[in-house]
């Protein structure tokens, strides 16, 4: 593999003749945990369905593992796909599969040939590294949030990617659950080496798991690096994300003369 496990280079584009995104760059070095910030309707979803070859960008660069994804034929896509995992936001689970179907699903999709205890083994060992394997044969209705999001990265690591994409990993947690699956990404990307690329709007999240961060602001990037640079960052538009409830400088400058008048 030449360059970054994740390049984007100009990527413009969105639905139909529409352009969500604008001249985005994103590049992701082996083994870096990368936070894609951003408010809802940013285009941070619009990236992640290009870097994953579900949506093709109007213009621009998209390489994954050094090959570009979307110049890739039908037949040598499902080959690359192979070495990506991606956690779906909400988890989408099969409601009508078990817990262990449902991390069997890919294997069964990409190692076909293999016996069928081999897969069970494989699955119930993704599972155990996600705190479920007394969970397998129950249905995704007997389970809570956060072990469904639990269930949804076992299925996501069962193939032993090179990357793992999240889309908002901790949407719909409560904190203390949030927490606890950051803890948990923390873990497999220590123990798989994994490059991991987080598309969310949790800030707080974002610092406890991301080595780096690109905030997205209206389809452009406003600002790239570790979270040092983005605080330190003088675009309005980054310290607005940043920290939503300070008041601008002509707000704080007013509220002293306010109190005085009281």
């Amino acid at each position: 593999m030449s360059g970054p496990p994740v390049f984007a280079r100009g990527v413009t584009g969105g639905y139909g003749a529409g352009a969500v995104l604008r001249g985005v760059d994103l590049e992701v070095p082996a083994g870096e945990a990368h936070a894609v910030l951003g408010t809802s309707g940013c285009g941070k979803t619009t990236l992640l369905r290009m870097l994953v070859g579900l949506l093709r960008p109007l213009a621009g660069e998209i390489r994954i593992l050094g090959e570009p994804i979307h110049a890739l034929s039908e037949a040598d896509r499902p080959r690359l796909l192979r070495r990506v995992g991606l956690l779906f936001q909400g988890g989408a689970l099969f409601g009508s599969l078990s817990v262990l179907e449902n991390v069997l699903f890919p294997l069964r999709e990409h190692a076909p040939g293999l016996p069928e205890r081999a897969l069970e083994r494989t699955a119930l060992a993704k599972l155990e590294a996600v705190g479920l394997r007394e969970a397998a044969s129950k249905m995704p209705s007997d389970l809570s949030g956060g072990m469904k999001k639990r269930v949804a990265l076992a299925r996501a690591l069962v193939l032993d990617p090179e990357i793992l994409f999240l889309d908002e990993p901790t949407a719909g947690l409560d904190p203390v659950t949030a927490a606890g699956l950051d803890a948990l990404i923390l873990r497999v990307k220590r123990l798989w080496r994994v490059t991991l690329v987080i598309v969310t709007h949790d800030l707080g999240s974002a610092r406890r798991v991301a080595d780096r961060a690109t905030l997205l602001v209206a389809g452009e990037v406003a600002a790239s690096g570790t979270f040092a640079d983005l605080d330190a960052s003088a675009d309005p538009r980054v310290q607005g994300f940043l920290r939503p409830e300070a008041p601008s400088p002509g707000e704080a400058a007013r509220e002293p003369a306010a109190a005085d008048r009281g």
